[in-house]
């Protein structure tokens, strides 16, 4: 396991540690899945990965408060993937929230949009047995809010939710698998060999020249998306954001007073101890 430390301050009278995971990418599959899937899963080192699923949760219980899982647990639905994930989700120390491959049938095979997500939701039999699209847990004083925005996008519904939450009036550490647009973070995930594109949430159009027609058409921001992004930057209890999806380490910040912490890749054994005083 390689651990990262980090540390915020959000006025807690103890402190809460969480451990952050993200991106695990299980690749399980059974003779009740086809070859397709199959063919996936030969892609991925599925007993290090589970190896790595399980140092984490081992950790988190020994020294942590909370494992906060940020999505893509899962690499694809499969009949095996989906088993062992509710079982992984079910355990009361570890919070999930969902990514895109925790949807992708085939991986990259079609157009991911709210009917596609659907589909897979309803074809995993309603989920995975936690709540998927949002979900929130108080720790020691501390609210984890997390928002599935695994489409780029954010939902007028969760913004309402995210308000309610905030009326609780407990400091809030925010949960979700894409990051936010943030420019030193654009910058450098832009400066790798051949990026078209960044796979943030919230680029304006001049941040989106460089993206490719179809990476500009997939993450330019809604109407929705940027009024979460700016009640989220004017939200005082709002203290941190986790999240994933870029499979590196990025610390930054989206205000002033406001830090983003994208964790790096699960499946690699990464994993980030977040003190929260």
């Amino acid at each position: 396991m390689q651990l990262i430390k980090s540390t915020i301050h959000a006025g807690l009278e103890k402190p809460v540690k969480l451990l952050h995971v993200t991106d695990t990418h299980l690749g399980l599959v059974d003779d009740r899945d086809d070859e397709r899937k199959h063919a996936l899963a030969r892609r991925l080192s599925t007993p290090e990965i589970e190896r790595y699923l399980y140092e984490h949760i081992a950790y988190a219980k020994e020294r942590c408060d909370l494992l906060v899982h940020t999505g893509d647990l899962m690499d694809f639905v499969s009949h095996a993937n989906v088993e062992k994930a509710r079982e992984i989700v079910a355990d009361e120390h570890i919070f999930f929230i969902a990514g895109n491959h925790d949807y992708s049938q085939y991986v990259g095979e079609a157009w991911e949009d709210d009917a596609y997500r659907m589909n897979s939701y309803m074809q995993m039999g309603y989920g995975l047995g936690v709540p998927m699209f949002f979900n929130s847990r108080v720790v020691g004083g501390l609210n984890i809010v997390g928002i599935d925005n695994s489409y780029y996008r954010f939902a007028d519904w969760q913004i309402w939710r995210l308000k309610k939450e905030a009326e609780k009036g407990l400091p809030i550490i925010l949960a979700f698998h894409d990051p936010l647009f943030e420019e030193s973070l654009y910058r450098y995930h832009m400066s790798f060999p051949g990026a078209d594109c960044t796979y943030i949430v919230g680029c304006d159009e001049t941040h989106l020249l460089p993206y490719s027609e179809f990476r500009a058409v997939q993450q330019r921001p809604d109407a929705p998306t940027l009024r979460m992004m700016d009640y989220i930057k004017s939200e005082p209890l709002i203290k941190g954001i986790l999240t994933g999806h870029l499979h590196f380490s990025f610390e930054s910040n989206i205000t002033k007073t406001l830090p983003q912490f994208v964790t790096g890749s699960g499946y690699e054994g990464i994993a980030r101890e977040l003190t929260v005083l």
